[in-house]
């Protein structure tokens, strides 16, 4: 064995993934600030995920842990991230029940970043397996539709009780904006003109 430069450089393996590791974190990192490229680029996973299962009238077991998996994925991005689950037995923070608890802005559990790149890994090994027919098991597909439509239908109501309970809402829809100088923009008055 050799005491060189050689002998202590990592293994061609290590340096490549290395390498395709960096790669892949700087296309992360740009991909940041561009929300609707990004949610684009899944959306077009997922169409093309959808097209290939209805060619091959297959991979319904696939389907239907993709959908249970991003199901879950979705009630973590809409839930707070500091809530108290005991019932107000719990030592933790509690979400405000009234007017005179103090406001505290909307946290999520899931942030849409992981929310993105949790549902495009998912995605994609899901169309993964599409390639090997020993994921495709037989099933009547129906009965499996039926159970994620009951299931989605009583988590949301669920979900919707305890934003109802709590009195939050998980999105938000842009800043408010003002005039420069921090007044309200003018208004036409029908009645001057």
């Amino acid at each position: 064995m050799g005491t060189g430069v050689d002998a202590l450089a990592p293994p061609m393996i290590i340096t490549l993934k290395r390498s395709v590791g960096r790669q892949l974190q700087q296309w992360l990192d740009w991909s940041v600030p561009h929300l609707t490229a990004r949610w684009v680029l899944l959306g077009a996973l997922v169409f093309l995920y959808g097209l290939r299962v209805y060619l091959l009238s297959g991979f319904y077991i696939v389907t239907y842990g993709l959908g249970i998996f991003l199901l879950n994925l979705f009630i973590g991005f809409l839930s707070p991230l500091e809530e108290d689950l005991n019932g107000g037995d719990g030592d933790g923070p509690v979400l405000p029940l009234n007017d005179l608890d103090e406001f505290k802005p909307f946290i999520r559990r899931l942030p849409e970043f992981k929310f993105w790149l949790a549902c495009l890994k998912a995605q994609l090994v899901a169309l993964f397996l599409t390639f090997f027919s020993v994921f495709d098991v037989p099933v009547f597909w129906p009965i499996l539709l039926v159970y994620f439509v009951v299931l989605f239908v009583l988590t949301m109501k669920r979900q919707i009780k305890h934003m109802m309970k709590h009195k939050y809402l998980p999105f938000s829809f842009g800043k408010k904006k003002y005039a420069a100088g921090g007044k309200k923009p003018p208004q036409d008055d029908v009645r001057t003109k």
